[in-house]
C-alpha cells in the first residue's frame, strides 16, 4: 500500500463531488433530512468499511456528518481511501 502524492490525491478528488484534500486527511460533510436517516446511512457505510478493514474517522451532530480518510500505517492518503470515499458516494447517492 503506498501513499499517494497530492498530485494523485488532487486528480481523484476530481472525480468525488465535495470532497476535499485538507491537514492530511480527504474529507466530505453531508447534510441529511434527520438523525435517523443519518444514522442509517452511517450503519451502512460501517458494514462496508468492515467489509473493506478500512475505517473512516467521523462526527455526526443531528443530520450532519463529517467523513474524514486516511490511511494510518502509512501517515496519509492511498488507494483505499479513494475507493472508500467512492464506495461512501455510492451509498448516499443510493439512500
Amino acid at each position: 500500500m503506498e501513499k499517494l502524492t497530492e498530485q494523485q490525491i488532487r486528480e481523484h478528488l476530481e472525480e468525488l463531488k465535495g470532497w476535499s484534500f485538507k491537514d492530511g486527511f480527504i474529507q466530505k460533510h453531508f447534510v441529511f433530512s434527520d438523525f435517523k436517516e443519518t444514522f442509517s446511512i452511517m450503519t451502512r457505510i460501517a458494514f462496508e468499511c468492515e467489509e473493506m478493514n478500512h475505517h473512516p474517522n467521523w462526527e455526526n451532530v443531528y443530520n450532519n456528518l463529517t467523513i474524514r480518510l486516511n490511511t494510518h500505517d502509512v501517515g496519509g492518503i492511498t488507494e483505499n481511501d479513494i475507493n472508500l470515499a467512492k464506495t461512501i458516494e455510492s451509498l448516499v447517492k443510493s439512500k
